[in-house]
């Protein structure tokens, strides 16, 4: 089942307080970014966020589960993301963690060979 559009405004909207919030569909589902790094996926109406060491101290009992089969384990976050200031914090924390996104390579034309 694919993510509702109006839950991923709604969960945008949700950690505007962390920073620079956009999304970006992939494949019928989604990646959200803090700053232009990837910090969450949500995948059939579930937010999974990118697992880090404060991010744990911080969620305390975590629920850890793959956003989609053979994807590494996220935090899943079930019932806390309509709490605003708890999930603009922990997209903060998560955001300092994470390393930068690694900028695409361009894609070079090869040489038409005779």
């Amino acid at each position: 089942m694919a993510t509702d559009q109006d839950l991923i405004d709604f969960i945008v909207d949700q950690m505007g307080d962390a920073g620079r919030i956009a999304s970006r569909k992939m494949f019928g589902e989604y990646a959200l970014y803090c700053d232009d790094k990837v910090v969450a996926l949500v995948c059939d109406n579930q937010l999974f966020v990118k697992p880090t060491e404060k991010g744990r101290n911080y969620i305390g009992d975590v629920v850890e589960a793959p956003p989609y089969p053979g994807a590494k384990n996220y935090f899943l976050i079930e019932d806390r993301f309509d709490d605003r200031e708890w999930l603009s914090e922990l997209i903060r924390i998560t955001v300092q963690e994470v390393p930068a996104t690694k900028p695409k390579k361009s894609r070079t034309k090869r040489a038409a060979r005779h």
